[in-house]
């Protein structure tokens, strides 16, 4: 089945919560197989690189993101599993909707970790 970003984002529209409550990686997760591509599971969020690039995602870091592409995002302080989150086009959503862009929250804007960007073509 080839990958449907617009299935994948409108997942994520529909399911997202109006917080977090750590279930990041599971969104992220469920809506890219809702789009169609299977993603081997990880115990954390910052795990999923290397599931997305055995997926077919390739990392885009520095690029201008384009809806349907995915950062992971490295733990943190009091944050030991990372972030995961998608862009529809607009804003990133993982189990939330995230207007202030893809960092989830004020400790990693503040800590700003590395993360990398992936696109499925």
């Amino acid at each position: 089945m080839p990958w449907d970003k617009v299935s994948a984002v409108n997942y994520l529209q529909w399911h997202a919560r109006a917080n977090s409550h750590g279930d990041c990686a599971k969104y992220v997760r469920e809506a890219i197989e809702r789009g169609g591509i299977r993603l081997d599971r990880t115990a954390s969020a910052q795990d999923y690189g290397s599931s997305l690039v055995r997926a077919g995602f390739r990392d885009v870091t520095g690029s201008t993101p384009e809806r349907g592409d995915v950062i992971v995002i490295e733990a943190i302080p009091r944050h030991p599993h990372g972030h995961m989150t998608m862009f529809d086009g607009d804003i990133w959503i993982s189990d939330f909707k995230q207007p202030r862009g893809f960092y989830p929250g004020p400790d990693y804007r503040t800590a700003a970790p590395r993360y990398k960007m992936y696109r499925h073509d």
